[in-house]
This record gives structure tokens, C-alpha cells and sequence, in this order.
């Protein structure tokens, strides 16, 4: 468990101080896979690297399984540390060392065997899946195979967590589903706490379970990924999650459109529900169906459907009043010329 109480971090410049991180408080539960996600400069990464102490606070209490790191220094801050792993955007790998090399070098750093650190590379290097990989450098691998030599690197002290600071930044679409993938099942599999900072919402829609998002060194929004998805309530997530989502009106859509332009939004099993068909049939309303999409967060379904009703005046309105009674989010766009 990982807990912030009121965290502010400061930083000293030539014209004053500049609040990077303000009085954040939230908790991150044993086994998350949690998101803090927010624009550049939102302080999400302040935030991370205080719970590795890589960061010290102005003010506050960050708890790691009920204990005050904040202060810990020596041996305590090392022994600390190593129930943390860390992996970076751009891997941080020595290149004059070979995969196992990269590896073994944490565990015989922590006084290992040459026997027992040769049984614990070989086992990671298995998990992550690139034992054959062990005598290659670094400069001849792809940049998915670079991180997870480094994941492999983080976990193999025994660390319960890992941070990942923008770790899928810099690889492409097809790699970064890959990472995300084995992250996930190196979190079930070792029991790991994961939390991800990134600027990608595609990232935590893909992976986590909660999610925090920062703006300006604040919290503005923490829940569980659907909700935030499907129902945000501060302007910037719902800024954050327009942009990730898709589900806006294509400008040519809107400029061509004629009469009444609906917008709907389903959740859950409401997303399979045949709702225009039956407004059809109920009604005598005809929907021409101008974009539509259904996707799944969380193995949930999220259906965004816009369309232009035409009939009857009165018919259309008693559709549309069916429709917000089944559906709930019913909003009507754009009146164009009726």
C-alpha cells in the first residue's frame, strides 16, 4: 500500500518558488495497477519519484505499507529502495554490458552468489521473455526488448513495487500493447504494485484499475479507469479524455449535417441494446447514423452513436424522450436547419 498525505514539493527559482507538487492526498491499494496521468508539467512525476525518495517533499507524508518514508536515510533509505523498482522512458541500460550483464549487475551489487545470481537472471530473463537474448548488447536490440531487460532489471531484487515513469513513451503502438501486456502479467504473477505515470491515456486505458489525474502540480480526479472514461467531472480529465477517446463529431460531419443532430452515449450493456431499432419501430422516427463507435475499458463497453432523426416533429420528440429514458446521456448537438 502506498499512501500520499498532503504532499507539496517546492522547488527554489531565481524569481520565487514554484509549486510543483501541491497538498496531494490519495492511496494507491497492494496490487494496483494505478494510473496518475496529466499534460507535461503536471507534477505526476514529482509525485512518483517521492516514493522512492529519488525526490525529497517540502511537506507531507508519503506511507509505504503504513510506514513514514519520508525521512528514512542509510540503510534504511537502501533497504527501502529495494523493494522498489523503477523503469524510465529510455531504458537507462549500460551499453558496455550484455543483457545478463545489465541484469546480474543488481543482484551481485547486493552481495549474490555467482551460482544463485545465475539461477535469478536466467528465471528473469525467461519471465520478461528474452532468454535468448542474454549475451546480446543493448545497441542490438529493439527498443521493446531494451525495456524488458530493464523491467527484468527492477523486479529481479525482489522489489513488491514498480514505478513506471512514461516507460512507453518512446516505443511504437504494436510494442507499447506488448509492454503493457507482460507488465500486467508480471503484476498478477509476482503480486507487484504497479503505478504508471504517463501523458498517453491510451496507456492507462489499456492497463490500469484506478487513476489519478494531475493538472498544474493538483489532483483534480481520481477514480476507477470506466468511470473516469465514461463519466468525468473536472474539465481538464474531460479535456484529457476527449482527446484520447476519438468520439467527437468530425468537422465534415457537422458541417454537412442537415436538421436534428443527436449525440448518444452508452455504458455497459446499454452499448448492445438494439435502442434505435426499437425508436424506429415504436415511433415511426427513421435515425440516418452519421459515426458511431463501441469500445471496452475494463472489459466494459463504452458505445458513442451520433445520428439525425427525421420524421414527424412530435414523433421525433417522443423518440427522443424514449431514448434518454433507456439510454440516460441523450444530447442534442447541433439543430442545423429543421
Amino acid at each position: 500500500m502506498i499512501e500520499f498525505q498532503n504532499i507539496s514539493v517546492d522547488f527554489k527559482q531565481k524569481k520565487g518558488t514554484l509549486a510543483a507538487v501541491h497538498d496531494v492526498s490519495f492511496r494507491i491499494e497492494a496490487g494496483e495497477i494505478f494510473g496518475i496521468a496529466g499534460s507535461s508539467g503536471a507534477g505526476k512525476s514529482t509525485l512518483l519519484r517521492t516514493i522512492n525518495l529519488l525526490q525529497g517533499v517540502t511537506s507531507g507524508q508519503v506511507l509505504v505499507d503504513g510506514k513514514n518514508v519520508t525521512k528514512v536515510r542509510g540503510k534504511q533509505l537502501r533497504e527501502h529502495r529495494r523493494n522498489i523498482g523503477m523503469i524510465f522512458q529510455h531504458f537507462n541500460l549500460a551499453d558496455n554490458l550484455t543483457v545478463y550483464q545489465n541484469i546480474a549487475f543488481v543482484l551481485r551489487a547486493a552481495g549474490k552468489s555467482r551460482q544463485e545470481t545465475d539461477e535469478m537472471v536466467r528465471k528473469y530473463l525467461g519471465l520478461v521473455g528474452i532468454s535468448e537474448k542474454a549475451d546480446v548488447y543493448p545497441s542490438k536490440l529493439s527498443g521493446g526488448q531494451k525495456q524488458r531487460v530493464a523491467i527484468a532489471r527492477a523486479l529481479i531484487g525482489g522489489a513488491k513495487i514498480l514505478l513506471c515513469d512514461e516507460a512507453t513513451s518512446a516505443l511504437d503502438a504494436e510494442t507499447t500493447v506488448s509492454i503493457l501486456n507482460l507488465i500486467q502479467t508480471l503484476s498478477k504473477k509476482l503480486g507487484i504494485t504497479v503505478v504508471i505515470i504517463t501523458h498517453e491515456l491510451e496507456v492507462i486505458k489499456g492497463i490500469c484499475n484506478r487513476c489519478a489525474v494531475m493538472d498544474g502540480g493538483k489532483l483534480v480526479e481520481i477514480g476507477g479507469v470506466y468511470d473516469l472514461f465514461t463519466k468525468p467531472k473536472n474539465s481538464y480529465t474531460k479535456q484529457l479524455i476527449g482527446y484520447t477517446l476519438g468520439h467527437d463529431l468530425p468537422p465534415e460531419v457537422l458541417k454537412n449535417a442537415e436538421g436534428l443532430l443527436v449525440k448518444l452515449t452508452f455504458r455497459g450493456s446499454k452499448a448492445n441494446t438494439p435502442v434505435i431499432s426499437d425508436a424506429t419501430v415504436r415511433f415511426g422516427v427513421q435515425f440516418n447514423i452519421l459515426v458511431g463507435r463501441i469500445e471496452y475499458i475494463e472489459e466494459k463497453p463504452l458505445g458513442v452513436l451520433y445520428v439525425n432523426p427525421v420524421g414527424e416533429t412530435d414523433a421525433v420528440r417522443r423518440a427522443l424522450d424514449y431514448l434518454k429514458e433507456v439510454v440516460k446521456e441523450v444530447e442534442v448537438i447541433e439543430h442545423g436547419r429543421i
